[in-house]
This record gives C-alpha cells, sequence and structure tokens, in this order.
C-alpha cells in the first residue's frame, strides 16, 4: 500500500478545532490499514506570524513542496490587523496557491436534503442543489501588476490593481471544467465581463476555442458575471460546472456557498498542472469558511467543510474515489439524523459540538466499513 504524505496547516481561528477531527478520520483509516498516511503539521498565517513574523515559513514552504497533498484549515483574525501587508496571514494562503503552481480552485456547492431548510432561499430553490464552481486562482486582478497606491498629493490618492490574463491561463483552467462536466452532467458555464473588460473579451474568445477545438460533446454557455450572480440567486439548479476568472470566482462561490445554508458546509480544492513524469499534480485543500476567531475556541466550529474537503483530497489527489464517496454519505447520515453545529441549529435537532459532529461522522463511516 502507498504511503501519502500529508502537511497539515490548520492556522488560527477555529482551524485547529477543525483540523484535528480531519486528524481524528486519518488516525482511524491508518488504525484500520484502510489507507497509509503520514502527517506532518506546520504553521500558516497569524501563527507563523507570532512565530517567525512571517506568514509562512521557508521550513513549511518546504514541507508543503514535498508533500502529495496540503491539508489546510484558515487564516487570520482582528489580532494580526495591524501587521504590515506583506507579511499579513492571507499572504501565506496566497504564496502556496502561487509557489505549488495551484491555478485550479474547485469549489463544489451541494445542498444536503437534511439542509434545504438551512438556506436562506425556498427549500425547492435548493434542494438537490449540486454544481461545481471552478475559479482560476494564479492570474487576474489579485496577481497583476502594477499593484499600487500612490500619492499624489494635496490630500489625494491613487490606487491600482491590474487584471491580467494570458491565453494559456483561460485555456487550462477550460480544461479543467470541460473535464468536471464530462464527469457530471456535462454542461458548463463560463463568466466574464466581456462588456466592459477587455479580459473578459478575451476569456469569451478562448473559452469558445477551447471548446470547439477539444470539447465539442460538452455543452458550453457564456454568461455576464453579474448575470450569473443573479441567477445563482434566482434558479441554482440551471447551472452544473461554472468556470470563472478569479475576482468573479471568489465572489461567485461565496454566494453559491450560501444557498447551502452555511459556509461552514462547503470544501475546496485547489490543483495544479499534471506532472508529466509522475502523473501527479500539487494540490491543497481547504474549507470555503474562515477564521471565524469570535468562535474560536468555544467547540461551536462546524468540521463539516474541513473533513468534506479532505474527502476531496481522497478524490482527487490519491484516486479514493470510493472512500470519498463513503465519507460524503456518512455526513449526509449524520445530517439526516439532525445533529447540528450552531451554525446549522434549527427546530427540532439535536445540538452537537465541533467534537461531537467529527465523532458521529467518524460513526458513520465506521458502519458503511463494518
Amino acid at each position: 500500500m502507498a504511503t501519502h504524505k500529508l502537511l497539515l496547516l490548520p492556522g488560527d481561528g477555529i482551524g485547529p478545532e477543525v483540523m484535528a477531527e480531519v486528524q481524528r478520520l486519518i488516525d482511524w483509516l491508518n488504525a484500520q490499514g484502510i489507507a497509509k498516511f503520514e502527517t506532518e503539521q506546520g504553521l500558516v498565517g497569524g501563527s507563523a506570524y507570532d512565530a517567525h513574523k512571517v506568514s509562512i515559513s521557508e521550513g513549511d514552504m518546504a514541507k508543503a513542496t514535498a508533500a502529495d497533498a496540503v491539508v489546510f484549515g484558515a487564516v487570520g483574525g482582528p489580532k494580526w490587523d495591524s501587521v504590515p501587508y506583506e507579511v499579513r496571514p492571507e499572504a501565506g494562503l496566497l504564496r502556496l496557491r502561487k509557489d505549488l503552481g495551484l491555478f485550479a480552485n474547485l469549489r463544489p456547492a451541494v445542498c444536503y436534503p437534511a439542509l434545504a431548510e438551512a438556506s436562506s432561499l425556498k427549500r425547492d430553490v435548493v434542494e438537490g442543489l449540486d454544481i461545481m464552481i471552478v475559479r482560476e486562482l494564479t492570474g487576474g486582478v489579485y496577481f497583476g501588476e502594477p499593484k499600487t497606491i500612490t500619492d499624489l498629493g494635496n490630500g489625494q490618492k491613487r490606487a491600482v490593481d491590474t487584471q491580467v490574463y494570458d491565453t494559456y491561463e483561460i485555456e487550462r483552467i477550460g480544461r479543467v471544467a470541460f473535464d468536471l462536466a464530462r464527469k457530471r452532467r456535462n454542461k458548463v458555464t463560463s463568466m466574464e465581463k466581456r462588456n466592459v473588460m477587455k479580459s473578459g473579451v478575451l476569456w469569451n474568445e478562448v473559452m469558445t476555442q477551447v471548446h470547439a477545438r477539444e470539447y465539442k460533446d460538452v455543452t458550453l454557455e457564456h454568461q455576464l458575471a453579474d448575470s450569473g450572480g443573479m441567477n445563482l440567486v434566482k434558479a441554482p439548479k440551471q447551472f452544473d460546472v461554472i468556470v470563472t476568472d478569479n475576482l468573479f470566482g471568489d465572489m461567485l462561490s461565496d454566494i453559491a456557498a450560501m444557498l447551502t445554508g452555511s459556509l461552514g458546509m462547503l470544501p475546496s480544492a485547489s490543483l495544479g498542472e499534471v506532472d508529466s513524469k509522475t502523473k501527479k499534480r500539487r494540490s491543497l485543500f481547504e474549507p470555503v469558511h474562515g477564521s471565524a476567531p469570535d468562535i474560536a475556541g468555544r467547540g461551536l466550529a462546524n468540521p463539516i467543510a474541513m473533513i468534506s474537503s479532505f474527502g476531496m483530497a481522497l478524490r482527487y489527489s490519491f484516486d479514493m474515489g470510493e472512500l470519498a464517496d463513503k465519507v460524503d454519505a456518512a455526513i449526509a447520515a449524520v445530517l439526516a439524523s439532525g445533529l447540528r453545529t450552531a451554525d446549522i441549529k434549527s427546530e427540532g435537532t439535536t445540538p452537537a459540538s465541533t467534537s461531537q459532529m467529527g465523532e458521529a461522522i467518524l460513526k458513520e463511516l465506521q458502519k458503511l466499513h463494518a
């Protein structure tokens, strides 16, 4: 049995609490001989700043580069609001994405039947929702240069952020989306702002060309990103795979997150290029939710997104799709039983702490392996 090397980066706030539930699951998989994982832990974000005055140390970056996958918790909090911009907690995550070449961010939005009432939308609009947002992660306005604030004098300043995309960046994220669609419902919706942005014109053009050359069997439609956001709220089940740039992907995926009832429910995967020799790709898996410092250390955090992120690691890094399906089924079973953390509780449900939810999911997984 192959041994897989994992780097666990719990981070800040609720990160260590939800990561502990992933460690519990990994320990059980190892003990049962179902899989073999070697884990190391490192510091990222505010915790790394407190220890090393950087958002991630060179030593932990080296561990991330050597790992088969990185499992990431959350970073940030008011404690570090005044630290220099270049070493802010979020810079650690941005460096991991950039240095590991993690250009494709996969954010599924799935509404479990037991949680349809937790959404702010009507049950019939969200029940059965299953969409995948594919966000380009290493280009666009977050990384484009110049990125400056210039003092113009007389109390005036000018801020500049630059939206930059090259053809190859759009082609490769497009291929990820089309390949995913072929394994789902065979439909891709590409979103940009070609009506006001030159980068949107190129994005639309390149997506159309890749589709015509390589993926004629997949349905492709185009929507402006603002209209797409409206339709995500109006009729989300019309979508299968949505592909978009870094900025719009950031916003649209958070909109999709709330369709499911809670940010605490949603995982994500960030993938790099497939190595032509090893056939492996660098990858990082993280929950969509933030560090939630207001509830940190109180046992209130929902670990489902963190556990689901590990499930995505099983699926996309280690070719353990069957085991990933069982993790998903265990989560669904626990939710169907009525167990709820604070963020998704409702009348008639049973309250659970972070560790109680993690333990219940593991027990359901054990039943599936019995």
